[in-house]
């Protein structure tokens, strides 16, 4: 008689396989649903804003005022969509978004909500403060509240029509500047030699690991253009507030006396001095808007759209075949590749040259924010732009905060460079630094030894004293690329090198300073820099501004071009996501107002900056 049991095992297997066929087609089906669905929204929802009447633009900014998002443009946007969660804001969005309110019949003010304002540079603040002009200029009312207003949220505030404080508040001015470590003797103490080859006496950023103290031209020349510049706020500051010549400064300095006189209040020293216009709590504000503009009974607060949901709406107008590209530089520059935030030497030639190739590109502004770094970096970059210029395409170059050492050099291929008076520039210099640690070694009971073909094998290496013979070959280096700096800035400004020379040795200058020395053409922000490549290549209103950004690719762009779009249908139809769910807060400003190795590798030349934006 068979045995029964292989049959069986045969069709318990057979089940199993049926059960597992079935489980596979059902999550299949399911991914399948879920991919049109998200189609489907992709493709057949609005982003159009549908306004009522008298409605408010609440511009809460958040996070630190940048140039260009750090890492992913479109992972910050969803994060934003989702939440609230903003870590950064571009300033290219609070202008636009300013920029269009001002044209729109049903926006009649605009309130700014400055608490979580991150750091933000004098030349960024200046390019809203014209946009809020702008806007006022078009009829409408801007108002400002903070509660703890730090100089740049006050800057801001300051050129509103009125400015409120919350009662138990400060406005918190205290000049600029501030202090750095040196660290000789301690470096010293533990043995470290630190080889530095630079040419620049100006050129300062050496000084904190070979010094105890800032030199004599490090001081001069700080002092210089930090003066400047804060006698650029104080009096942008005194004549928005309609205050007398000098009141700020007379306010810092009698500050003890007067913060007494008021019993230690500094929001009443605030309304006294005529900081601000008035005291109010952010539920009382709100009262005033419900009272002067509309009420949304439903949300228990005034008419309002904000900053995000205005900015998420604004449609990408322009003429595709008649663009002008913009390229954003930002953050420190090295040779390679880098993400958004830095400068990659290669991957930022990349976009230059991607705008250059595309047809519809008839000119290019490079957008600057940044202190310097690789020399060959910048190098790279310069050069893209003397080939878009060769290849018929304008170029126009905008400072934004810092455009110093290697931000200047990738300036020089320019047409046109427009910085802005508070801009942070120059710093025409260069330098390398090596340290060694054979000393430290030593009184550790470490030794090196070993045998090379010649003297220059296995240099240099920080575990040994460096050889006389390899500081020449550096320091030349540092000489040569510092000749070629001085070249390339000479030819850009229709100079001689001994006419920069003057005005370089590594100084830093204020954009208002450098365009009284030539460095740059003239004033002007990141618009009138895409208004005068539009007009250099000769096109006619109604052009589209293309940024280049690095992007995903493939499939990896569809999901998530997929995902953003299908995130801000989901709030337009249930609203934000919980604050708790997603580690951000509520955007609607009602919901706020209720509560409150062993061996190195070949040292690199730098053209850097030790500066940063007042």
């Amino acid at each position: 008689m068979p045995d029964p049991q292989p049959g069986l095992l045969r069709r318990s297997f057979g089940k199993f396989l049926r059960v597992v066929d079935a489980a596979r087609r059902l999550v299949v089906n399911v991914l399948f649903l879920l991919i049109v669905g998200l189609l489907a929204i992709a493709l057949f929802t609005s982003t159009h804003l549908r306004l009522l009447d008298n409605t408010a633009l609440v511009v809460a900014l958040r996070g630190d005022l940048v140039e260009q998002y750090s890492g992913s443009a479109r992972e910050a946007g969803l994060a934003a969509t989702l939440g609230g969660v903003e870590r950064e804001t571009q300033l290219r969005d609070v202008v636009a978004v300013l920029d269009a309110a001002a044209r729109d019949p049903k926006i009649l003010r605009a309130v700014l909500i400055l608490d979580d304002m991150g750091s933000a540079g004098m030349a960024k603040l200046n390019e809203i403060v014209e946009a809020l002009d702008r806007f006022r200029a078009a009829g409408k009312q801007v108002l400002a509240w903070g509660s703890q207003m730090t100089q740049g949220q006050y800057y801001l505030a300051a050129h509103a029509d009125q400015v409120y404080l919350h009662p138990s508040g400060a406005v918190l001015l205290t000049g600029l500047g501030g202090y750095r470590n040196y660290y000789r003797d301690a470096l010293d103490r533990v043995g470290v030699t630190v080889n530095v080859f630079r040419v620049g006496k100006y050129k300062s950023f050496v000084e904190p690991y070979v010094n105890n103290g800032p030199s004599r031209e490090a001081t001069e020349a700080d002092s210089f253009w930090l003066n400047d510049a804060w006698g650029s706020y104080m009096r942008q500051v005194e004549q928005a507030r309609k205050l007398p010549a000098g009141a700020i400064s007379k306010l810092i300095d009698e500050l003890p006396a007067r913060l007494t006189a008021t019993g230690g209040d500094l929001a009443k020293l605030a309304l006294s001095e005529k900081l601000v216009d008035a005291l109010m709590t952010r539920d009382e504000l709100r009262a005033l808007l419900v009272k002067r503009g509309a009420e949304d009974a439903e949300h228990k607060t005034f008419r309002q759209v904000s900053f995000q949901e205005y900015r998420n709406a604004l449609p990408d107008l322009g003429d595709r075949t008649s663009q002008v590209a913009v390229v954003v530089a930002q953050g420190d520059i090295i040779d390679g590749e880098a993400p958004q935030g830095m400068i990659g030497g290669r991957s930022t030639s990349e976009l230059i040259h991607r705008a250059r190739d595309d047809d519809t590109v008839k000119a290019l502004v490079l957008r600057v924010d940044s202190p310097g770094g690789s020399a060959f970096g910048a190098e790279l970059i310069r050069r893209e732009l003397e080939l878009t210029r060769k290849a018929g395409k304008p170029v126009v170059v905008s400072m934004s905060d810092v455009a110093a050492s290697g931000g200047y050099w990738v300036t020089t291929s320019a047409d046109e460079v427009l910085a802005d008076p508070a801009t942070i520039t120059g710093s025409i210099g260069v330098f390398g630094l090596v340290p060694t640690f054979d000393k430290t070694l030593d009184k550790l009971g470490v030794h090196t030894g070993g045998v090379t073909t010649t003297w220059l094998a296995g240099e240099p290496d920080l575990r040994r004293p460096m050889d006389p013979r390899i500081g020449q070959v550096i320091q030349a280096s540092v000489g040569h690329v510092y000749e070629e700096f001085l070249a390339r800035a000479a030819a850009s400004r229709h100079a001689t090198a001994a006419q920069i020379e003057e005005v370089a040795q590594g100084r830093v200058w204020t954009g208002r300073q450098a365009r009284e020395r030539h460095l740059v053409d003239g004033f002007g922000g990141l618009t009138a820099a895409i208004h005068d490549a539009a007009q250099q290549a000769k096109l006619a209103s109604g052009f589209h501004t293309a940024y280049m950004e690095l992007e995903p690719r493939g499939i990896n762009r569809l999901l998530e071009l997929l995902a953003d779009r299908a995130a801000q249908a989901v709030v337009r139809a249930i609203g934000p996501l919980p604050a708790r769910l997603v580690g951000g807060v509520d955007k609607r400003m009602g919901a706020d107002l209720k509560t409150l190795p062993d061996r190195i590798m070949p040292p690199q030349v730098l053209a850097h900056c030790l500066c940063q934006a007042p």
